[in-house]
């Protein structure tokens, strides 16, 4: 049963968040910065804030997007030292903005929030809360809910027979288990994406064996991760300007690399040559034994991209075999696939994410259902300006559907899901408004149009990818440049929406009932020096009755 009133010791806050990654951070940075606003809260399963750089800590963890692109756009930082830089740096950064904000003390960690109701009569969402630790319930309500989850935040279970009957250590590369030595033991690695390619040169010199056992093949683009001098460093912080510059610089060339991702001819036409210059890089780079399991047979840019810092040149290593056979089974002591057994003490299974899916852990209860029915109507998630639902009011998803880019940083679709958020709020926070709710068929053109764009986009040309679902719905990529999400986000469409007026008092009772507790207070400071005490009484209950007041107040 859905609870929708309030207990009685529900805690509040203007502003609520779930979630303390990156796009919460931008959140209650860009609150501050443009209203001057502190009343928020944030809540975080997790015990400390930084989203995927707080979970992500395996071996050779790093980001795959240039450091001053991968960054806030009001907290450059001058202090990065690689382009490409380790999840222990990124995580530094962002506990410095988190500092410098004030949003350390906004937060509260091990919390998951199991439900939120919106509460129509009070335009308020009601929060349902359980401690990690205790499991003990609280309730919090809030006048604005944002979900700042991510979009890449739970694992793929493992659906391997026979994993359970293991005897070694077997983990997900997200929820790496530190406390497992790799040193002397043979290692079996399942998985060749992004994660997987930082893995592997990270730990293979440590283990007696390595084998990796790839499901499928990927584009694998060189990567120029070079170390900042310190001059340049020097320069950053001394000519801010120059770090703007080099942004701006790096942006571009991103934004430059959206034009592969197109179904025209002239975009086919870059693709062949972007796929000649990568092809011709893995054939030098990697061992020439594993060119046929390593190099696809599909366009540049259908899957997610990888860009090597040491992984192919790892595969010559002497310890460390490839294999593309099917795995069969998990045994007590390894791994069997179609082509024999390999040995195994540690299994990682660097496998991915499940994608497609949003606020697994939470129940979002709107005006007439729950966030899962109404994706029903649609074959996968969707929301408008991938942000927002019809009939859930004063709510915002931040990276929510079709937010991810396929060619430049999230962090830039982050801020512009904030920006937008709060230009569209204003008159709530304003005080103007109560609620502002999206109208059913705004949501549903913009979000049948993404759909209709991604079908011309590489993404659907037919390779096995991660941003479309068994139903051929992708929820996962924007179909257009970061630019085009930026401009479309400074200029909301106010005539999508409904707004709920404040609701004031109205009755003629209250303010008859002021009136007459004034003459009473009166009354009563000179019914002692008049006619007396009964006199009064009297006439008070005369004017009570004459006022309508003779049921009482």
């Amino acid at each position: 049963m859905v609870q929708k009133h309030s207990p009685a010791l529900a805690s509040y806050s203007q502003i609520s968040c779930i979630g303390t990654g990156l796009s919460a951070i931008a959140l209650g940075a860009t609150l501050k910065r443009w209203y001057g606003m502190d009343d928020i809260h944030f809540f975080e399963r997790y015990p400390d804030c930084g989203g995927t750089w707080f979970i992500s800590s395996y071996p050779g963890c790093a980001c795959d997007v240039p450091s001053a692109l991968y960054s806030f756009s009001f907290a450059l930082s001058d202090r990065w030292t690689k382009l490409m830089p380790s999840n222990k740096e990124i995580k530094s950064y962002t506990d410095g903005v988190v500092d410098a904000y004030g949003l350390r003390d906004k937060m509260t960690f091990l919390t998951e929030v199991q439900s939120c109701v919106w509460r129509e009569e009070a335009s308020r969402w009601l929060m349902k809360l359980r401690s990690v630790i205790t499991g003990n319930v609280t309730y919090h309500e809030c006048h604005i809910l944002f979900a700042a989850t991510g979009q890449l935040a739970e694992p793929k279970p493992c659906d391997i027979p026979g994993a359970k009957s293991f005897n070694g250590a077997l983990f997900h590369s997200a929820r790496w288990d530190h406390s497992v030595d790799l040193k002397g033991k043979n290692v079996v690695v399942i998985g060749n994406g992004c994660t997987a390619a930082q893995i592997v040169p990270a730990i293979v010199d440590s283990t007696k064996t390595l084998t990796q056992i790839i499901r499928s093949k990927n584009w694998v683009f060189q990567a120029p991760n070079f170390t900042y001098p310190k001059v340049l460093q020097w320069v950053f912080h001394y000519i801010p300007l120059a770090m703007r510059l080099h942004r701006l610089h790096l942006f571009l060339i991103a934004e430059n690399d959206f034009r592969l991702f197109r179904m025209t001819k002239a975009a086919a036409k870059l693709r062949r040559k972007c796929q000649q210059h990568v092809e011709k890089y893995m054939q030098e780079t990697a061992p020439a034994n594993y060119h046929d399991i390593l190099i696809p047979d599909f366009d540049v840019g259908c899957k997610r991209r990888i860009f090597d810092d040491g992984y192919l040149k790892s595969l010559h290593n002497e310890k460390l075999h490839l294999t593309q056979t099917k795995i069969t089974e998990i045994l007590p002591d390894g791994v069997r696939t179609t082509d024999g057994f390999y040995p195994a003490q540690v299994i990682v299974l660097a496998t991915g994410f499940q994608t497609n899916i949003f606020l697994q852990h939470t129940e979002i209860h709107g005006c007439e259902g729950t966030l899962t029915d109404h994706w029903n109507r649609y074959d996968g998630p969707g929301a408008y300006n991938c942000s927002v639902m019809s009939g859930f009011p004063n709510f915002f998803l931040l990276l929510g559907p079709n937010t991810a880019t396929g060619h430049t940083s999230a962090l830039m679709a982050a801020e512009n899901s904030v920006n937008y958020a709060l230009r569209v709020l204003k008159p709530v926070l304003d005080g103007k408004v109560s609620s502002i709710n999206l109208k059913q068929e705004a949501e549903d053109e913009y979000v049948y149009q993404v759909q209709e764009t991604l079908r011309h986009r590489v993404w659907n040309a037919g390779c096995a990818s991660w941003y479309v679902n068994k139903k051929g719905w992708n929820a996962m990529t924007y179909p257009w440049s970061q630019a085009h999400y930026w401009y479309r986000s400074l200029f909301p469409t106010r005539s999508d929406w409904t707004l709920k007026p404040i609701q004031r008092p109205t009755s003629p009772k209250i303010g008859r009932t002021m009136v007459l507790a004034l003459i009473i207070v009166l009354a009563a400071a000179i019914a002692t020096h008049l006619q007396g005490p009964q006199f009064w009484s009297t006439a008070l209950a005369k004017l009570s009755q004459m006022m309508g007041f003779d049921d009482g107040f």
